[in-house]
């Protein structure tokens, strides 16, 4: 199960302690106190996997090392260690406490989410010449924390869209190495699943339903990684006895959902056209045409459906470079 919206509790390391001592060194008597170390620090990491946030499944609280206590003979504390929460690129970054967002765009992106606290000064460091033996420390100063809620939100180049049973999986699967389950019933796909065709990151999204966008069948849940991808090609099956009607179905729950998606290049596929006549294909094709001029009728069992996929997707990875 993909794990694509999770809420977690961070902490910065506390800064460690100083310390009030005197050098019993003889001729070398004064104050030796060492400063605490600085408390760890937490950092977000993008990576590639977009199976990360697993990790966030069951443990939700995350705290780096806290900052060592200063020692005498003039010996500071260690620093804590850091706090590297890696998330998939996609993700933003929700922080709760004071209402702020960020998005890891690019792998190995890094980001400072929060400060350790500062180690406090040793008695070493309180000395003058008025004050030749301070006995005054500092304690270390408390970390920072913040609730985050992770989203993930795919970041590919093209999204397949359309209503259950559609074909969207089988497509995936003929063109990249993307394992999606194949079944003739709906919600197969319970989970969005990547591919990559050559340098083009495909993304078959889970069927969607009239009312969707209001939380019916598998609901918004989806909905948000299509945000991020960059051109759709939306499928409706040539069994359909409204194709029209399919079209428009999957179009108003986007509307809905973010006015946004109706501006995306879109490409429409009428899908399994092995299972019907070419009289229904030249017809349900012509009724199509007549709201989107780019459709492309392809039967998945014929290997010149496929290279026609093949030819439009090589088109848009050359584009691609150009832009």
């Amino acid at each position: 199960m993909l794990i694509d919206d999770v809420t977690i509790k961070a902490y910065s390391g506390k800064g460690g302690d100083g310390i009030a001592t005197f050098n019993k060194t003889k001729m070398s008597l004064g104050p030796s106190g060492g400063s605490g170390g600085k408390g760890g620090d937490v950092f977000i990491l993008g990576v590639e996997s977009i199976s990360v946030l697993q990790y966030f499944r069951h443990k939700k609280k995350f705290t780096a090392e806290d900052g060592k206590n200063g020692v005498g003979q003039f010996k500071n504390g260690q620093d804590g260690n850091d706090l590297v929460l890696r998330v998939p690129v996609g993700t933003v970054i929700h922080n709760l406490n004071n209402e702020t967002d960020f998005e890891i765009k690019k792998i190995n992106q890094q980001i400072l989410l929060l400060n350790g606290g500062q180690g406090g000064r040793g008695n070493f460091l309180f000395r003058s010449s008025r004050n030749t033996s301070p006995k005054e420390f500092e304690k270390g100063k408390p970390g920072e924390n913040a609730t985050l809620r992770l989203e993930l939100k795919l970041i590919a180049d093209i999204g397949f869209v359309g209503l259950p049973n559609v074909g969207k999986s089988t497509l995936l699967n003929s063109l990249t190495n993307a394992k999606s389950r194949v079944a003739d019933y709906q919600f197969t796909t319970l989970e969005p699943h990547l591919g990559v065709y050559y340098e083009l990151i495909l993304a078959d999204i889970p069927g969607l339903i009239e009312g969707a966008s209001g939380g019916k069948g598998l609901g918004i849940k989806f909905l948000r990684h299509i945000e991020r991808t960059k051109i759709l090609f939306h499928f409706i099956s040539a069994e359909s006895n409204d194709v029209v009607k399919d079209y428009q179905i999957i179009k108003k729950e986007l509307n809905t959902f973010n006015p946004a998606l109706l501006k995306k290049k879109e490409y429409v596929f009428l899908s399994k056209t092995d299972m019907v006549t070419e009289k229904e294909i030249e017809e349900k094709t012509k009724q199509l045409k007549k709201i989107n001029s780019e459709v492309l009728p392809i039967s998945f069992l014929e290997d010149e459906s496929i290279m026609k996929v093949k030819k439009l997707l090589n088109k848009i990875k050359d584009k691609k470079h150009t832009t």
